[in-house]
């Protein structure tokens, strides 16, 4: 379960929102400006609202009533960005591993291995972000983001920059994600095909507020 309330005011942009979403995966969809955006933001730790609740499969990660406001790290979030932030100067194998380094101590862990194998990473290891397609690329970031082992997993509009063939490539390995990991997802999407494939839940925004609910499901 997921459930995102949110007041927040940046400028002249205003923000209010509530939403539940019962199942795994929730769609964020919505016009540019929408404030779809500062509402992963605001799940991440990134941006603190004026007044808000953030609870994840029982956990709460920010509820301003009482004053709980976790920080990032403690949040146990993994954000795939929309420009993706490779490190430039480390291979493959690197940037995944940069992404353990968050992964809580104790627990269940998600295995290096199985997570390169999942995507396709294995040939990848040893070569250099620049000499990666955009498809590639993006995989290594989802790849980073799950081995911080996530309680939630953040995606801001992960397929934009794809040409029909590697979107397709890229929501086949999402889909894998979801169902091998069972980690909840919020991914921010304007193409209803994601949307329809990927999210057992919806929430449309306009102009700061939240018009349309529904499960898929």
């Amino acid at each position: 379960m997921i459930s995102i309330e949110a007041r927040h005011r940046q400028g002249d942009f205003a923000l209010e929102a509530s939403i539940r979403a019962k199942g795994a995966t929730l769609a964020l969809c919505g016009p540019s400006g929408a404030g779809k955006t500062t509402l992963l933001n605001i799940v991440a730790g990134l941006s603190r609202p004026r007044d808000g609740r953030v609870e994840v499969n029982g956990a709460v990660l920010l509820d301003t009533s009482v004053g709980l406001d976790l920080p990032p790290r403690r949040r146990r979030v993994g954000y795939v960005f929309q420009e993706l932030r490779l490190f430039p100067h480390l291979k493959v194998e690197a940037n995944l591993l940069y992404g353990r380094r968050f992964a809580p101590e104790d627990g269940p862990s998600v295995d290096f291995d199985q997570a390169v194998d999942l995507l396709g990473l294995g040939p990848l290891l040893t070569r250099w972000p620049a000499r990666l397609s955009g498809g590639e690329k993006q995989r290594v970031a989802i790849g980073r983001a799950l081995l911080a082992n996530p309680r939630i997993l953040l995606m801001d509009e992960p397929l934009a920059a794809l040409d029909d063939a590697r979107r397709m490539e890229i929501l086949s390995y999402i889909e894998k994600l979801r169902d091998v990991f069972a980690i909840p997802i919020v991914f921010v999407s304007h193409r209803l095909s994601e949307v329809e494939r990927l999210a057992s839940d919806i929430a449309v925004l306009d102009h700061g507020r939240v018009v349309e609910t529904r499960s898929l499901q």
